[in-house]
């Protein structure tokens, strides 16, 4: 392409400079170094322009030839920060993608009030965290539309020997609300390429988007807040009607069990009430599990038989409040209490890759094939206790689409319900409210 362009010019560029070359010679033959000089800076011209319009062209083609791949390649890139939704960290990495893939001068993202992120040229005064300096990003702020600026005084830029000299300001809109903007700087003044407001344009239009799915994670996060949050008051009434009827039953039989049990309800209400948030450590879990089940087996005696299996390694890491009393609840009232005989639940939490498996198995009566495929679904589920269906779209809403519930289960055969949770925020002793949990690998 370069060959044929100068080969071009050149074809061009002789017979010009032949019939000058003539007619100034045969107007004064003594000029011929003149004509000489003459013809040498023709000649170093004729280079100097076809090189500049052969390094404009590739310039043109290598930004215009795909110009969605810039685009593409952001948002693929910027996703990730940008769900979290728009602030200075996620500002700073969403500018650093930017300028690394459109090779802009500068590229700034900012708020309503500050900058929240700045990267390129004029970073020495142009500053993250700082207000907004020019007067063009304040006008876009106001009137919602997107500004090209052709000249660095129409920037406006308060700081003198601002290297800034040209920009596409874009505003970014979330749900219609001006929120902030993007912008990408030029060292150049003059016409900005289309192909950059072009682009501008597309990443407001992302960014936007992406805001928007953030906000729509947000929204979905309050939601399950409010969902645990209804489940707590649910479930403490639940505890204190069964816990009173077991204590006024041996009340009238065995005054000093019903003074020892209603120890263990003052503890667990104690420690139901300290929760802060809606995860708890294991240990606090287990300890939770516990008081439960000394009550439980307070009422059921003999028939009851627990075996606990919990890596001690495990007993700082969090989980989700209510997942693990529920699923045992659910086991002895549904398979150990319809079945003849002593029946045993067995509770384990073991180390699995990067997640804490835990699995509540029983030997009881199991689970109907034909309700086996409706148990994990909303609303489905008996009595004031919390169902199989609630732990189970509490966990994928936390974790995601790959966790919940998995059972499985036969009839007369028993149930096994797994639960697979992310290694989580481990503390070390003494931190949070954790209370050592008793029965740990006992029967």
């Amino acid at each position: 392409m370069q060959r044929k362009l100068a080969l071009g010019v050149i074809a061009r560029w002789l017979p010009i400079n032949f019939l000058a070359t003539g007619f100034v010679l045969l107007w004064d033959p003594l000029a011929w170094k003149l004509v000489l000089a003459m013809v040498c800076v023709n000649a170093v011209a004729a280079f100097v322009v076809s090189d500049y319009i052969q390094k404009q062209k590739i310039i043109n083609l290598k930004s215009e030839q795909h110009p969605l791949d810039f685009t593409l390649q952001i948002a693929s890139e910027t996703l990730p920060y940008l769900r979290r939704g728009l602030n200075e960290e996620t500002a700073a990495k969403t500018v650093e993608i930017i300028q690394k893939i459109s090779d802009v001068a500068a590229v700034a993202i900012t708020d309503r009030e500050k900058v929240l992120a700045y990267i390129g040229a004029g970073a020495d005064h142009h500053k993250p965290g700082g207000s907004i300096m020019t007067d063009a990003t304040r006008e876009v702020l106001v009137t919602g539309e997107l500004k090209v600026v052709r000249s660095g005084r129409d920037l406006q830029c308060p700081v003198p020997g601002c290297p800034l000299e040209s920009a596409v300001i874009s505003p970014l809109k979330c749900r219609d609300e001006i929120v902030g903007t993007i912008k990408l700087y030029r060292t150049q003044p003059g016409e900005i390429p289309q192909n950059l407001v072009k682009l501008a344009e597309g990443l407001a239009q992302l960014l936007g988007m992406q805001m928007e799915l953030a906000e729509l994670d947000r929204q979905a996060q309050l939601v399950t807040k409010a969902e645990l949050d209804a489940l707590q008051a649910q479930i403490n009434p639940h505890f204190l009607f069964n816990t009173l009827n077991t204590i006024i039953m041996f009340s009238r039989t065995n005054p000093e069990t019903a003074r020892r049990l209603l120890i263990r309800l003052a503890s667990f209400f104690r420690h139901a009430l300290k929760r802060h948030g809606h995860f708890n450590t294991l240990r606090e879990e287990i300890e939770y599990l516990n008081t439960y089940l000394i009550l439980e087996k307070a009422r059921f005696r003999e028939k009851l038989r627990v075996v606990r299996n919990i890596d001690r390694e495990l007993l700082d890491y969090q989980v989700p409040v209510l997942t693990i009393q529920p699923l045992v609840e659910n086991a002895i009232k549904h398979g150990i209490l319809p079945k003849p005989g002593q029946g045993t639940v067995q509770i384990t939490a073991q180390r699995l890759d990067e997640d804490m498996l835990i699995v509540i198995k029983d030997d009881g009566v199991g689970i109907p094939p034909e309700r086996l495929s409706e148990v994990l679904q909303p609303g489905v589920g008996s009595g004031n206790g919390v169902g199989l269906s609630n732990v189970h779209e509490r966990l994928k809403s936390l974790f995601g689409k790959d966790y919940g519930l998995h059972i499985i289960s036969a009839p007369n055969a028993g149930t096994s319900v797994y639960v697979r949770v992310p290694l989580l925020c481990k503390l070390g002793h003494g931190e949070g409210n954790s209370v050592e949990a008793k029965s740990i690998n006992s029967r």
